[in-house]
């Protein structure tokens, strides 16, 4: 994704899967706290709102929305961790692993203990 975005300029954006079809509305947005990256957003789905995580990369800003390049049904099963919290990396761990991605740019490492900050809150 674009990292010269202002990650809150996403919140309130429409997001949708890789087909084209509308997932929802982002929520939030939650950075790495080492690199101030924005990592993950949270789309709320539904009439029966809930908060889906999606990664920001490989997700791309296209037109005013949110493209997420996977299929709305695993989007949708993603786990729920609630949002407004700090995500912890064994959360961010299960969110790699359910999307297939690669968890760190240096596998094999030790996991980032400060990653998974929510865009604009302090700590």
């Amino acid at each position: 994704m674009q990292t010269d975005i202002d990650p809150r300029s996403l919140i309130g954006r429409k997001a949708f899967d890789r087909q084209g079809a509308k997932i929802g509305t982002v929520d939030e947005v939650y950075l790495d706290d080492a690199t101030g990256v924005p990592e993950w957003a949270a789309v709320r789905t539904g009439l029966f709102t809930r908060d889906a995580f999606v990664p920001l990369e490989p997700s791309e800003f296209v037109d005013g929305a949110l493209q997420i390049p996977f299929e709305r049904a695993l989007i949708k099963d993603a786990p729920d961790f609630g949002v407004g919290r700090h995500l912890s990396p064994e959360q961010e761990l299960q969110l790699y692993r359910h999307y297939g991605l690669d968890s760190s740019p240096s596998a094999g490492t030790a996991p980032d203990r400060d990653f998974g900050k929510l865009a604009g809150h302090e700590e």
